[in-house]
């Protein structure tokens, strides 16, 4: 498998790092690992899990399209197209996105 990672950016600011570990159909799971903009970003994505854990569908998606506000990149190192359309699940030093 192809060593792929990305930096996931708001703005300028790195919020973690994402390193490709395996392709499940739609989504693509990482290893996830925080950096400085992390501290901001953790919050929402922890409203997200717990409302999809509780199943409460429309909290669920009222917390991912607070997160898609956000203006989120994945930008692939060593080049490649950004990616800014996409969910995002993180849980630990687990990371997945769907595009």
């Amino acid at each position: 498998m192809e060593n792929k990672v990305w930096q996931l950016r708001r703005g300028r600011e790195v919020v973690g790092v994402l390193t490709l570990e395996a392709v499940d159909m739609f989504w693509t799971d990482c290893r996830f690992e925080p950096s400085v903009g992390w501290p901001d970003l953790k919050p929402f994505i922890d409203a997200s899990r717990a409302a999809w854990q509780r199943k409460d569908q429309d909290a669920a998606i009222e917390a991912d399209e607070a997160i898609y506000a956000l203006g989120l990149e994945l930008v692939p190192e060593g080049g490649g197209e950004v990616i800014r359309d996409f969910l995002l699940r993180i849980d630990g030093d687990t990371a997945r996105f769907r595009y």
